[in-house]
């Protein structure tokens, strides 16, 4: 028993009651920027300035390099094909920074669908849009991988024998025999789709033959042309025919379709495939104006991050008519607006601007990539802002992110310091609470 002088002043004494830890304060995305030094560069901070009428708005800017090739490396189911396409580095930036697992992600540009297929390996809920129909051939049947055993099995069933008479114009990419083969097997996809029979083996088999329709090296269906984002048209490779002094070789489609399926899915784990399924049956994707995605539900979306088309830089449709014919689609039918003058191009992304505001989350963000054009005499950062205020937006930061140029650009011999984006450049925006 205590002494009677202690048990006094331990009964007397208040009670204290437990407080909990405080939880950390995560820094605000504008704090990290600011204090990024992961591959060793300190942040440089600017000003961007945006006029709405009278009105001047500032808007805080950080260059440096966010995203490197140092960092580990991208999931091999992003290397597909597409003209103008960002690195998935860029969303996953966003992703996991202003972001939950279970939130919807979603790109009204998509492209070759890199927001939403690194949404879904991160464990968000991808949407996507794109007016573009190959958008969701692209995209939809890597949220639902197959194995290499059901690829080669269905393969095995298709007849390439039966293709009927192959265009003659397009011999002039490929061997007589690998066009049958081709024929043959687009004849089989859009009997498939017709009846309504279509599943993730066959949507698998047609975004990889899209893949592959056309490139410059022995990995591709076609005889050596332009890099494969892009189908020149019959003139044009009759002309590099004659240039190069070359015929078209037999390509043999099931194995470069096979040999490509396991590049892509090589470096696949269970808990990637895992991922995918938690959140496939939830993904939405619509075809559709960007500014009239009324399939999709407002206060759905957490994040936006996209890249719109850049003035009159990228000819999308004409970059992919012989995809168009693959798919039994209509080149010609897909209106996809690239307005040539900034004023014209201001008014399309502020209506754009607004279907985000309706579609985002109270608090949610928007990630919006532009980039230098006209040899960097028009930085659409400074455009785009004022289409974001002026569309209900706040526009939080601009972020610069230091790049080399790829792959496809050294090809093209384009010097970044004259044509082209040189840097990624984004504007974060926020719908106010």
């Amino acid at each position: 028993m205590l002494p009677p002088e202690i048990l006094k002043k331990t009964s007397s004494a208040p009670l204290r009651r437990r407080v909990p830890p405080k939880k950390l304060k995560r820094a605000s995305l504008a704090e990290e920027l600011a204090a990024f030094r992961q591959f060793g560069t300190k942040t440089r901070r600017l000003v961007t300035r945006a006029t709405i009428g009278l009105t001047k708005h500032a808007v805080p800017t950080f260059v440096n390099e966010f995203w490197t090739a140092r960092q580990r490396a991208a999931s091999n189911l992003h290397e597909i094909s597409y003209r103008a396409c960002f690195k998935p580095q860029l969303p996953r930036f966003f992703i996991e920074r202003l972001t939950n697992p279970g939130d919807v992600v979603y790109d009204p540009f998509m492209g070759r669908g890199t927001t939403p297929i690194e949404a879904a390996l991160l464990g968000r809920v991808p949407f996507g849009n794109d007016v573009n129909p190959l958008s969701q051939v692209l995209t939809r049947a890597r949220l639902i991988p197959p194995s290499l055993k059901a690829i080669a099995e269905r393969l095995g069933t298709i007849n390439l024998r039966a293709g009927g008479r192959p265009p003659k114009d397009l011999l002039v990419f490929y061997h007589r025999d690998t066009l049958r083969e081709i024929c043959a097997l687009r004849k089989y996809l859009l009997a498939r789709r017709e009846e309504g029979l279509l599943d993730n083996v066959d949507e698998w088999i047609a975004m990889v033959a899209l893949n592959r329709l056309t490139g410059h090296s022995p990995g591709f269906f076609s005889v050596y042309t332009m890099p494969p984002n892009q189908a020149v048209s019959v003139k044009s490779q009759r002309k590099i025919n004659e240039r190069r002094q070359q015929v078209p070789p037999y390509r043999d489609v099931v194995k470069i379709i096979l040999k490509k399926s396991h590049q892509l899915l090589k470096e696949m784990k269970r808990a990637d495939f895992a991922r995918l399924a938690g959140v496939a049956g939830q993904a939405r994707f619509t075809t559709a104006a960007a500014d009239a995605t009324h399939e999709l539900p407002a206060g759905s979306v957490s994040l936006v991050v996209t890249s719109p088309p850049f003035l009159d830089i990228v000819d999308y449709a004409t970059d992919n008519w012989l995809r168009c014919w693959f798919l039994g689609i209509d080149s010609q039918a897909v209106k996809i607006t690239i307005p040539k003058k900034l004023d014209v191009w201001q008014e399309v992304m502020t209506n754009v601007f607004r279907e985000l505001h309706r579609l985002l989350k109270p608090g949610g963000h928007v990630a919006f990539e532009v980039g230098e054009v006209n040899r960097g005499k028009v930085k659409l950062e400074e455009a785009v802002i004022s289409c974001g205020l002026t569309a209900g937006l706040e526009p939080l930061l601009v972020m610069i992110n230091d790049q080399e140029f790829t792959k496809t650009a050294n090809c093209w011999g384009v010097d970044n310091n004259a044509k082209g984006t040189n840097t990624n450049r984004i504007v974060v925006f926020q719908k106010k609470i």
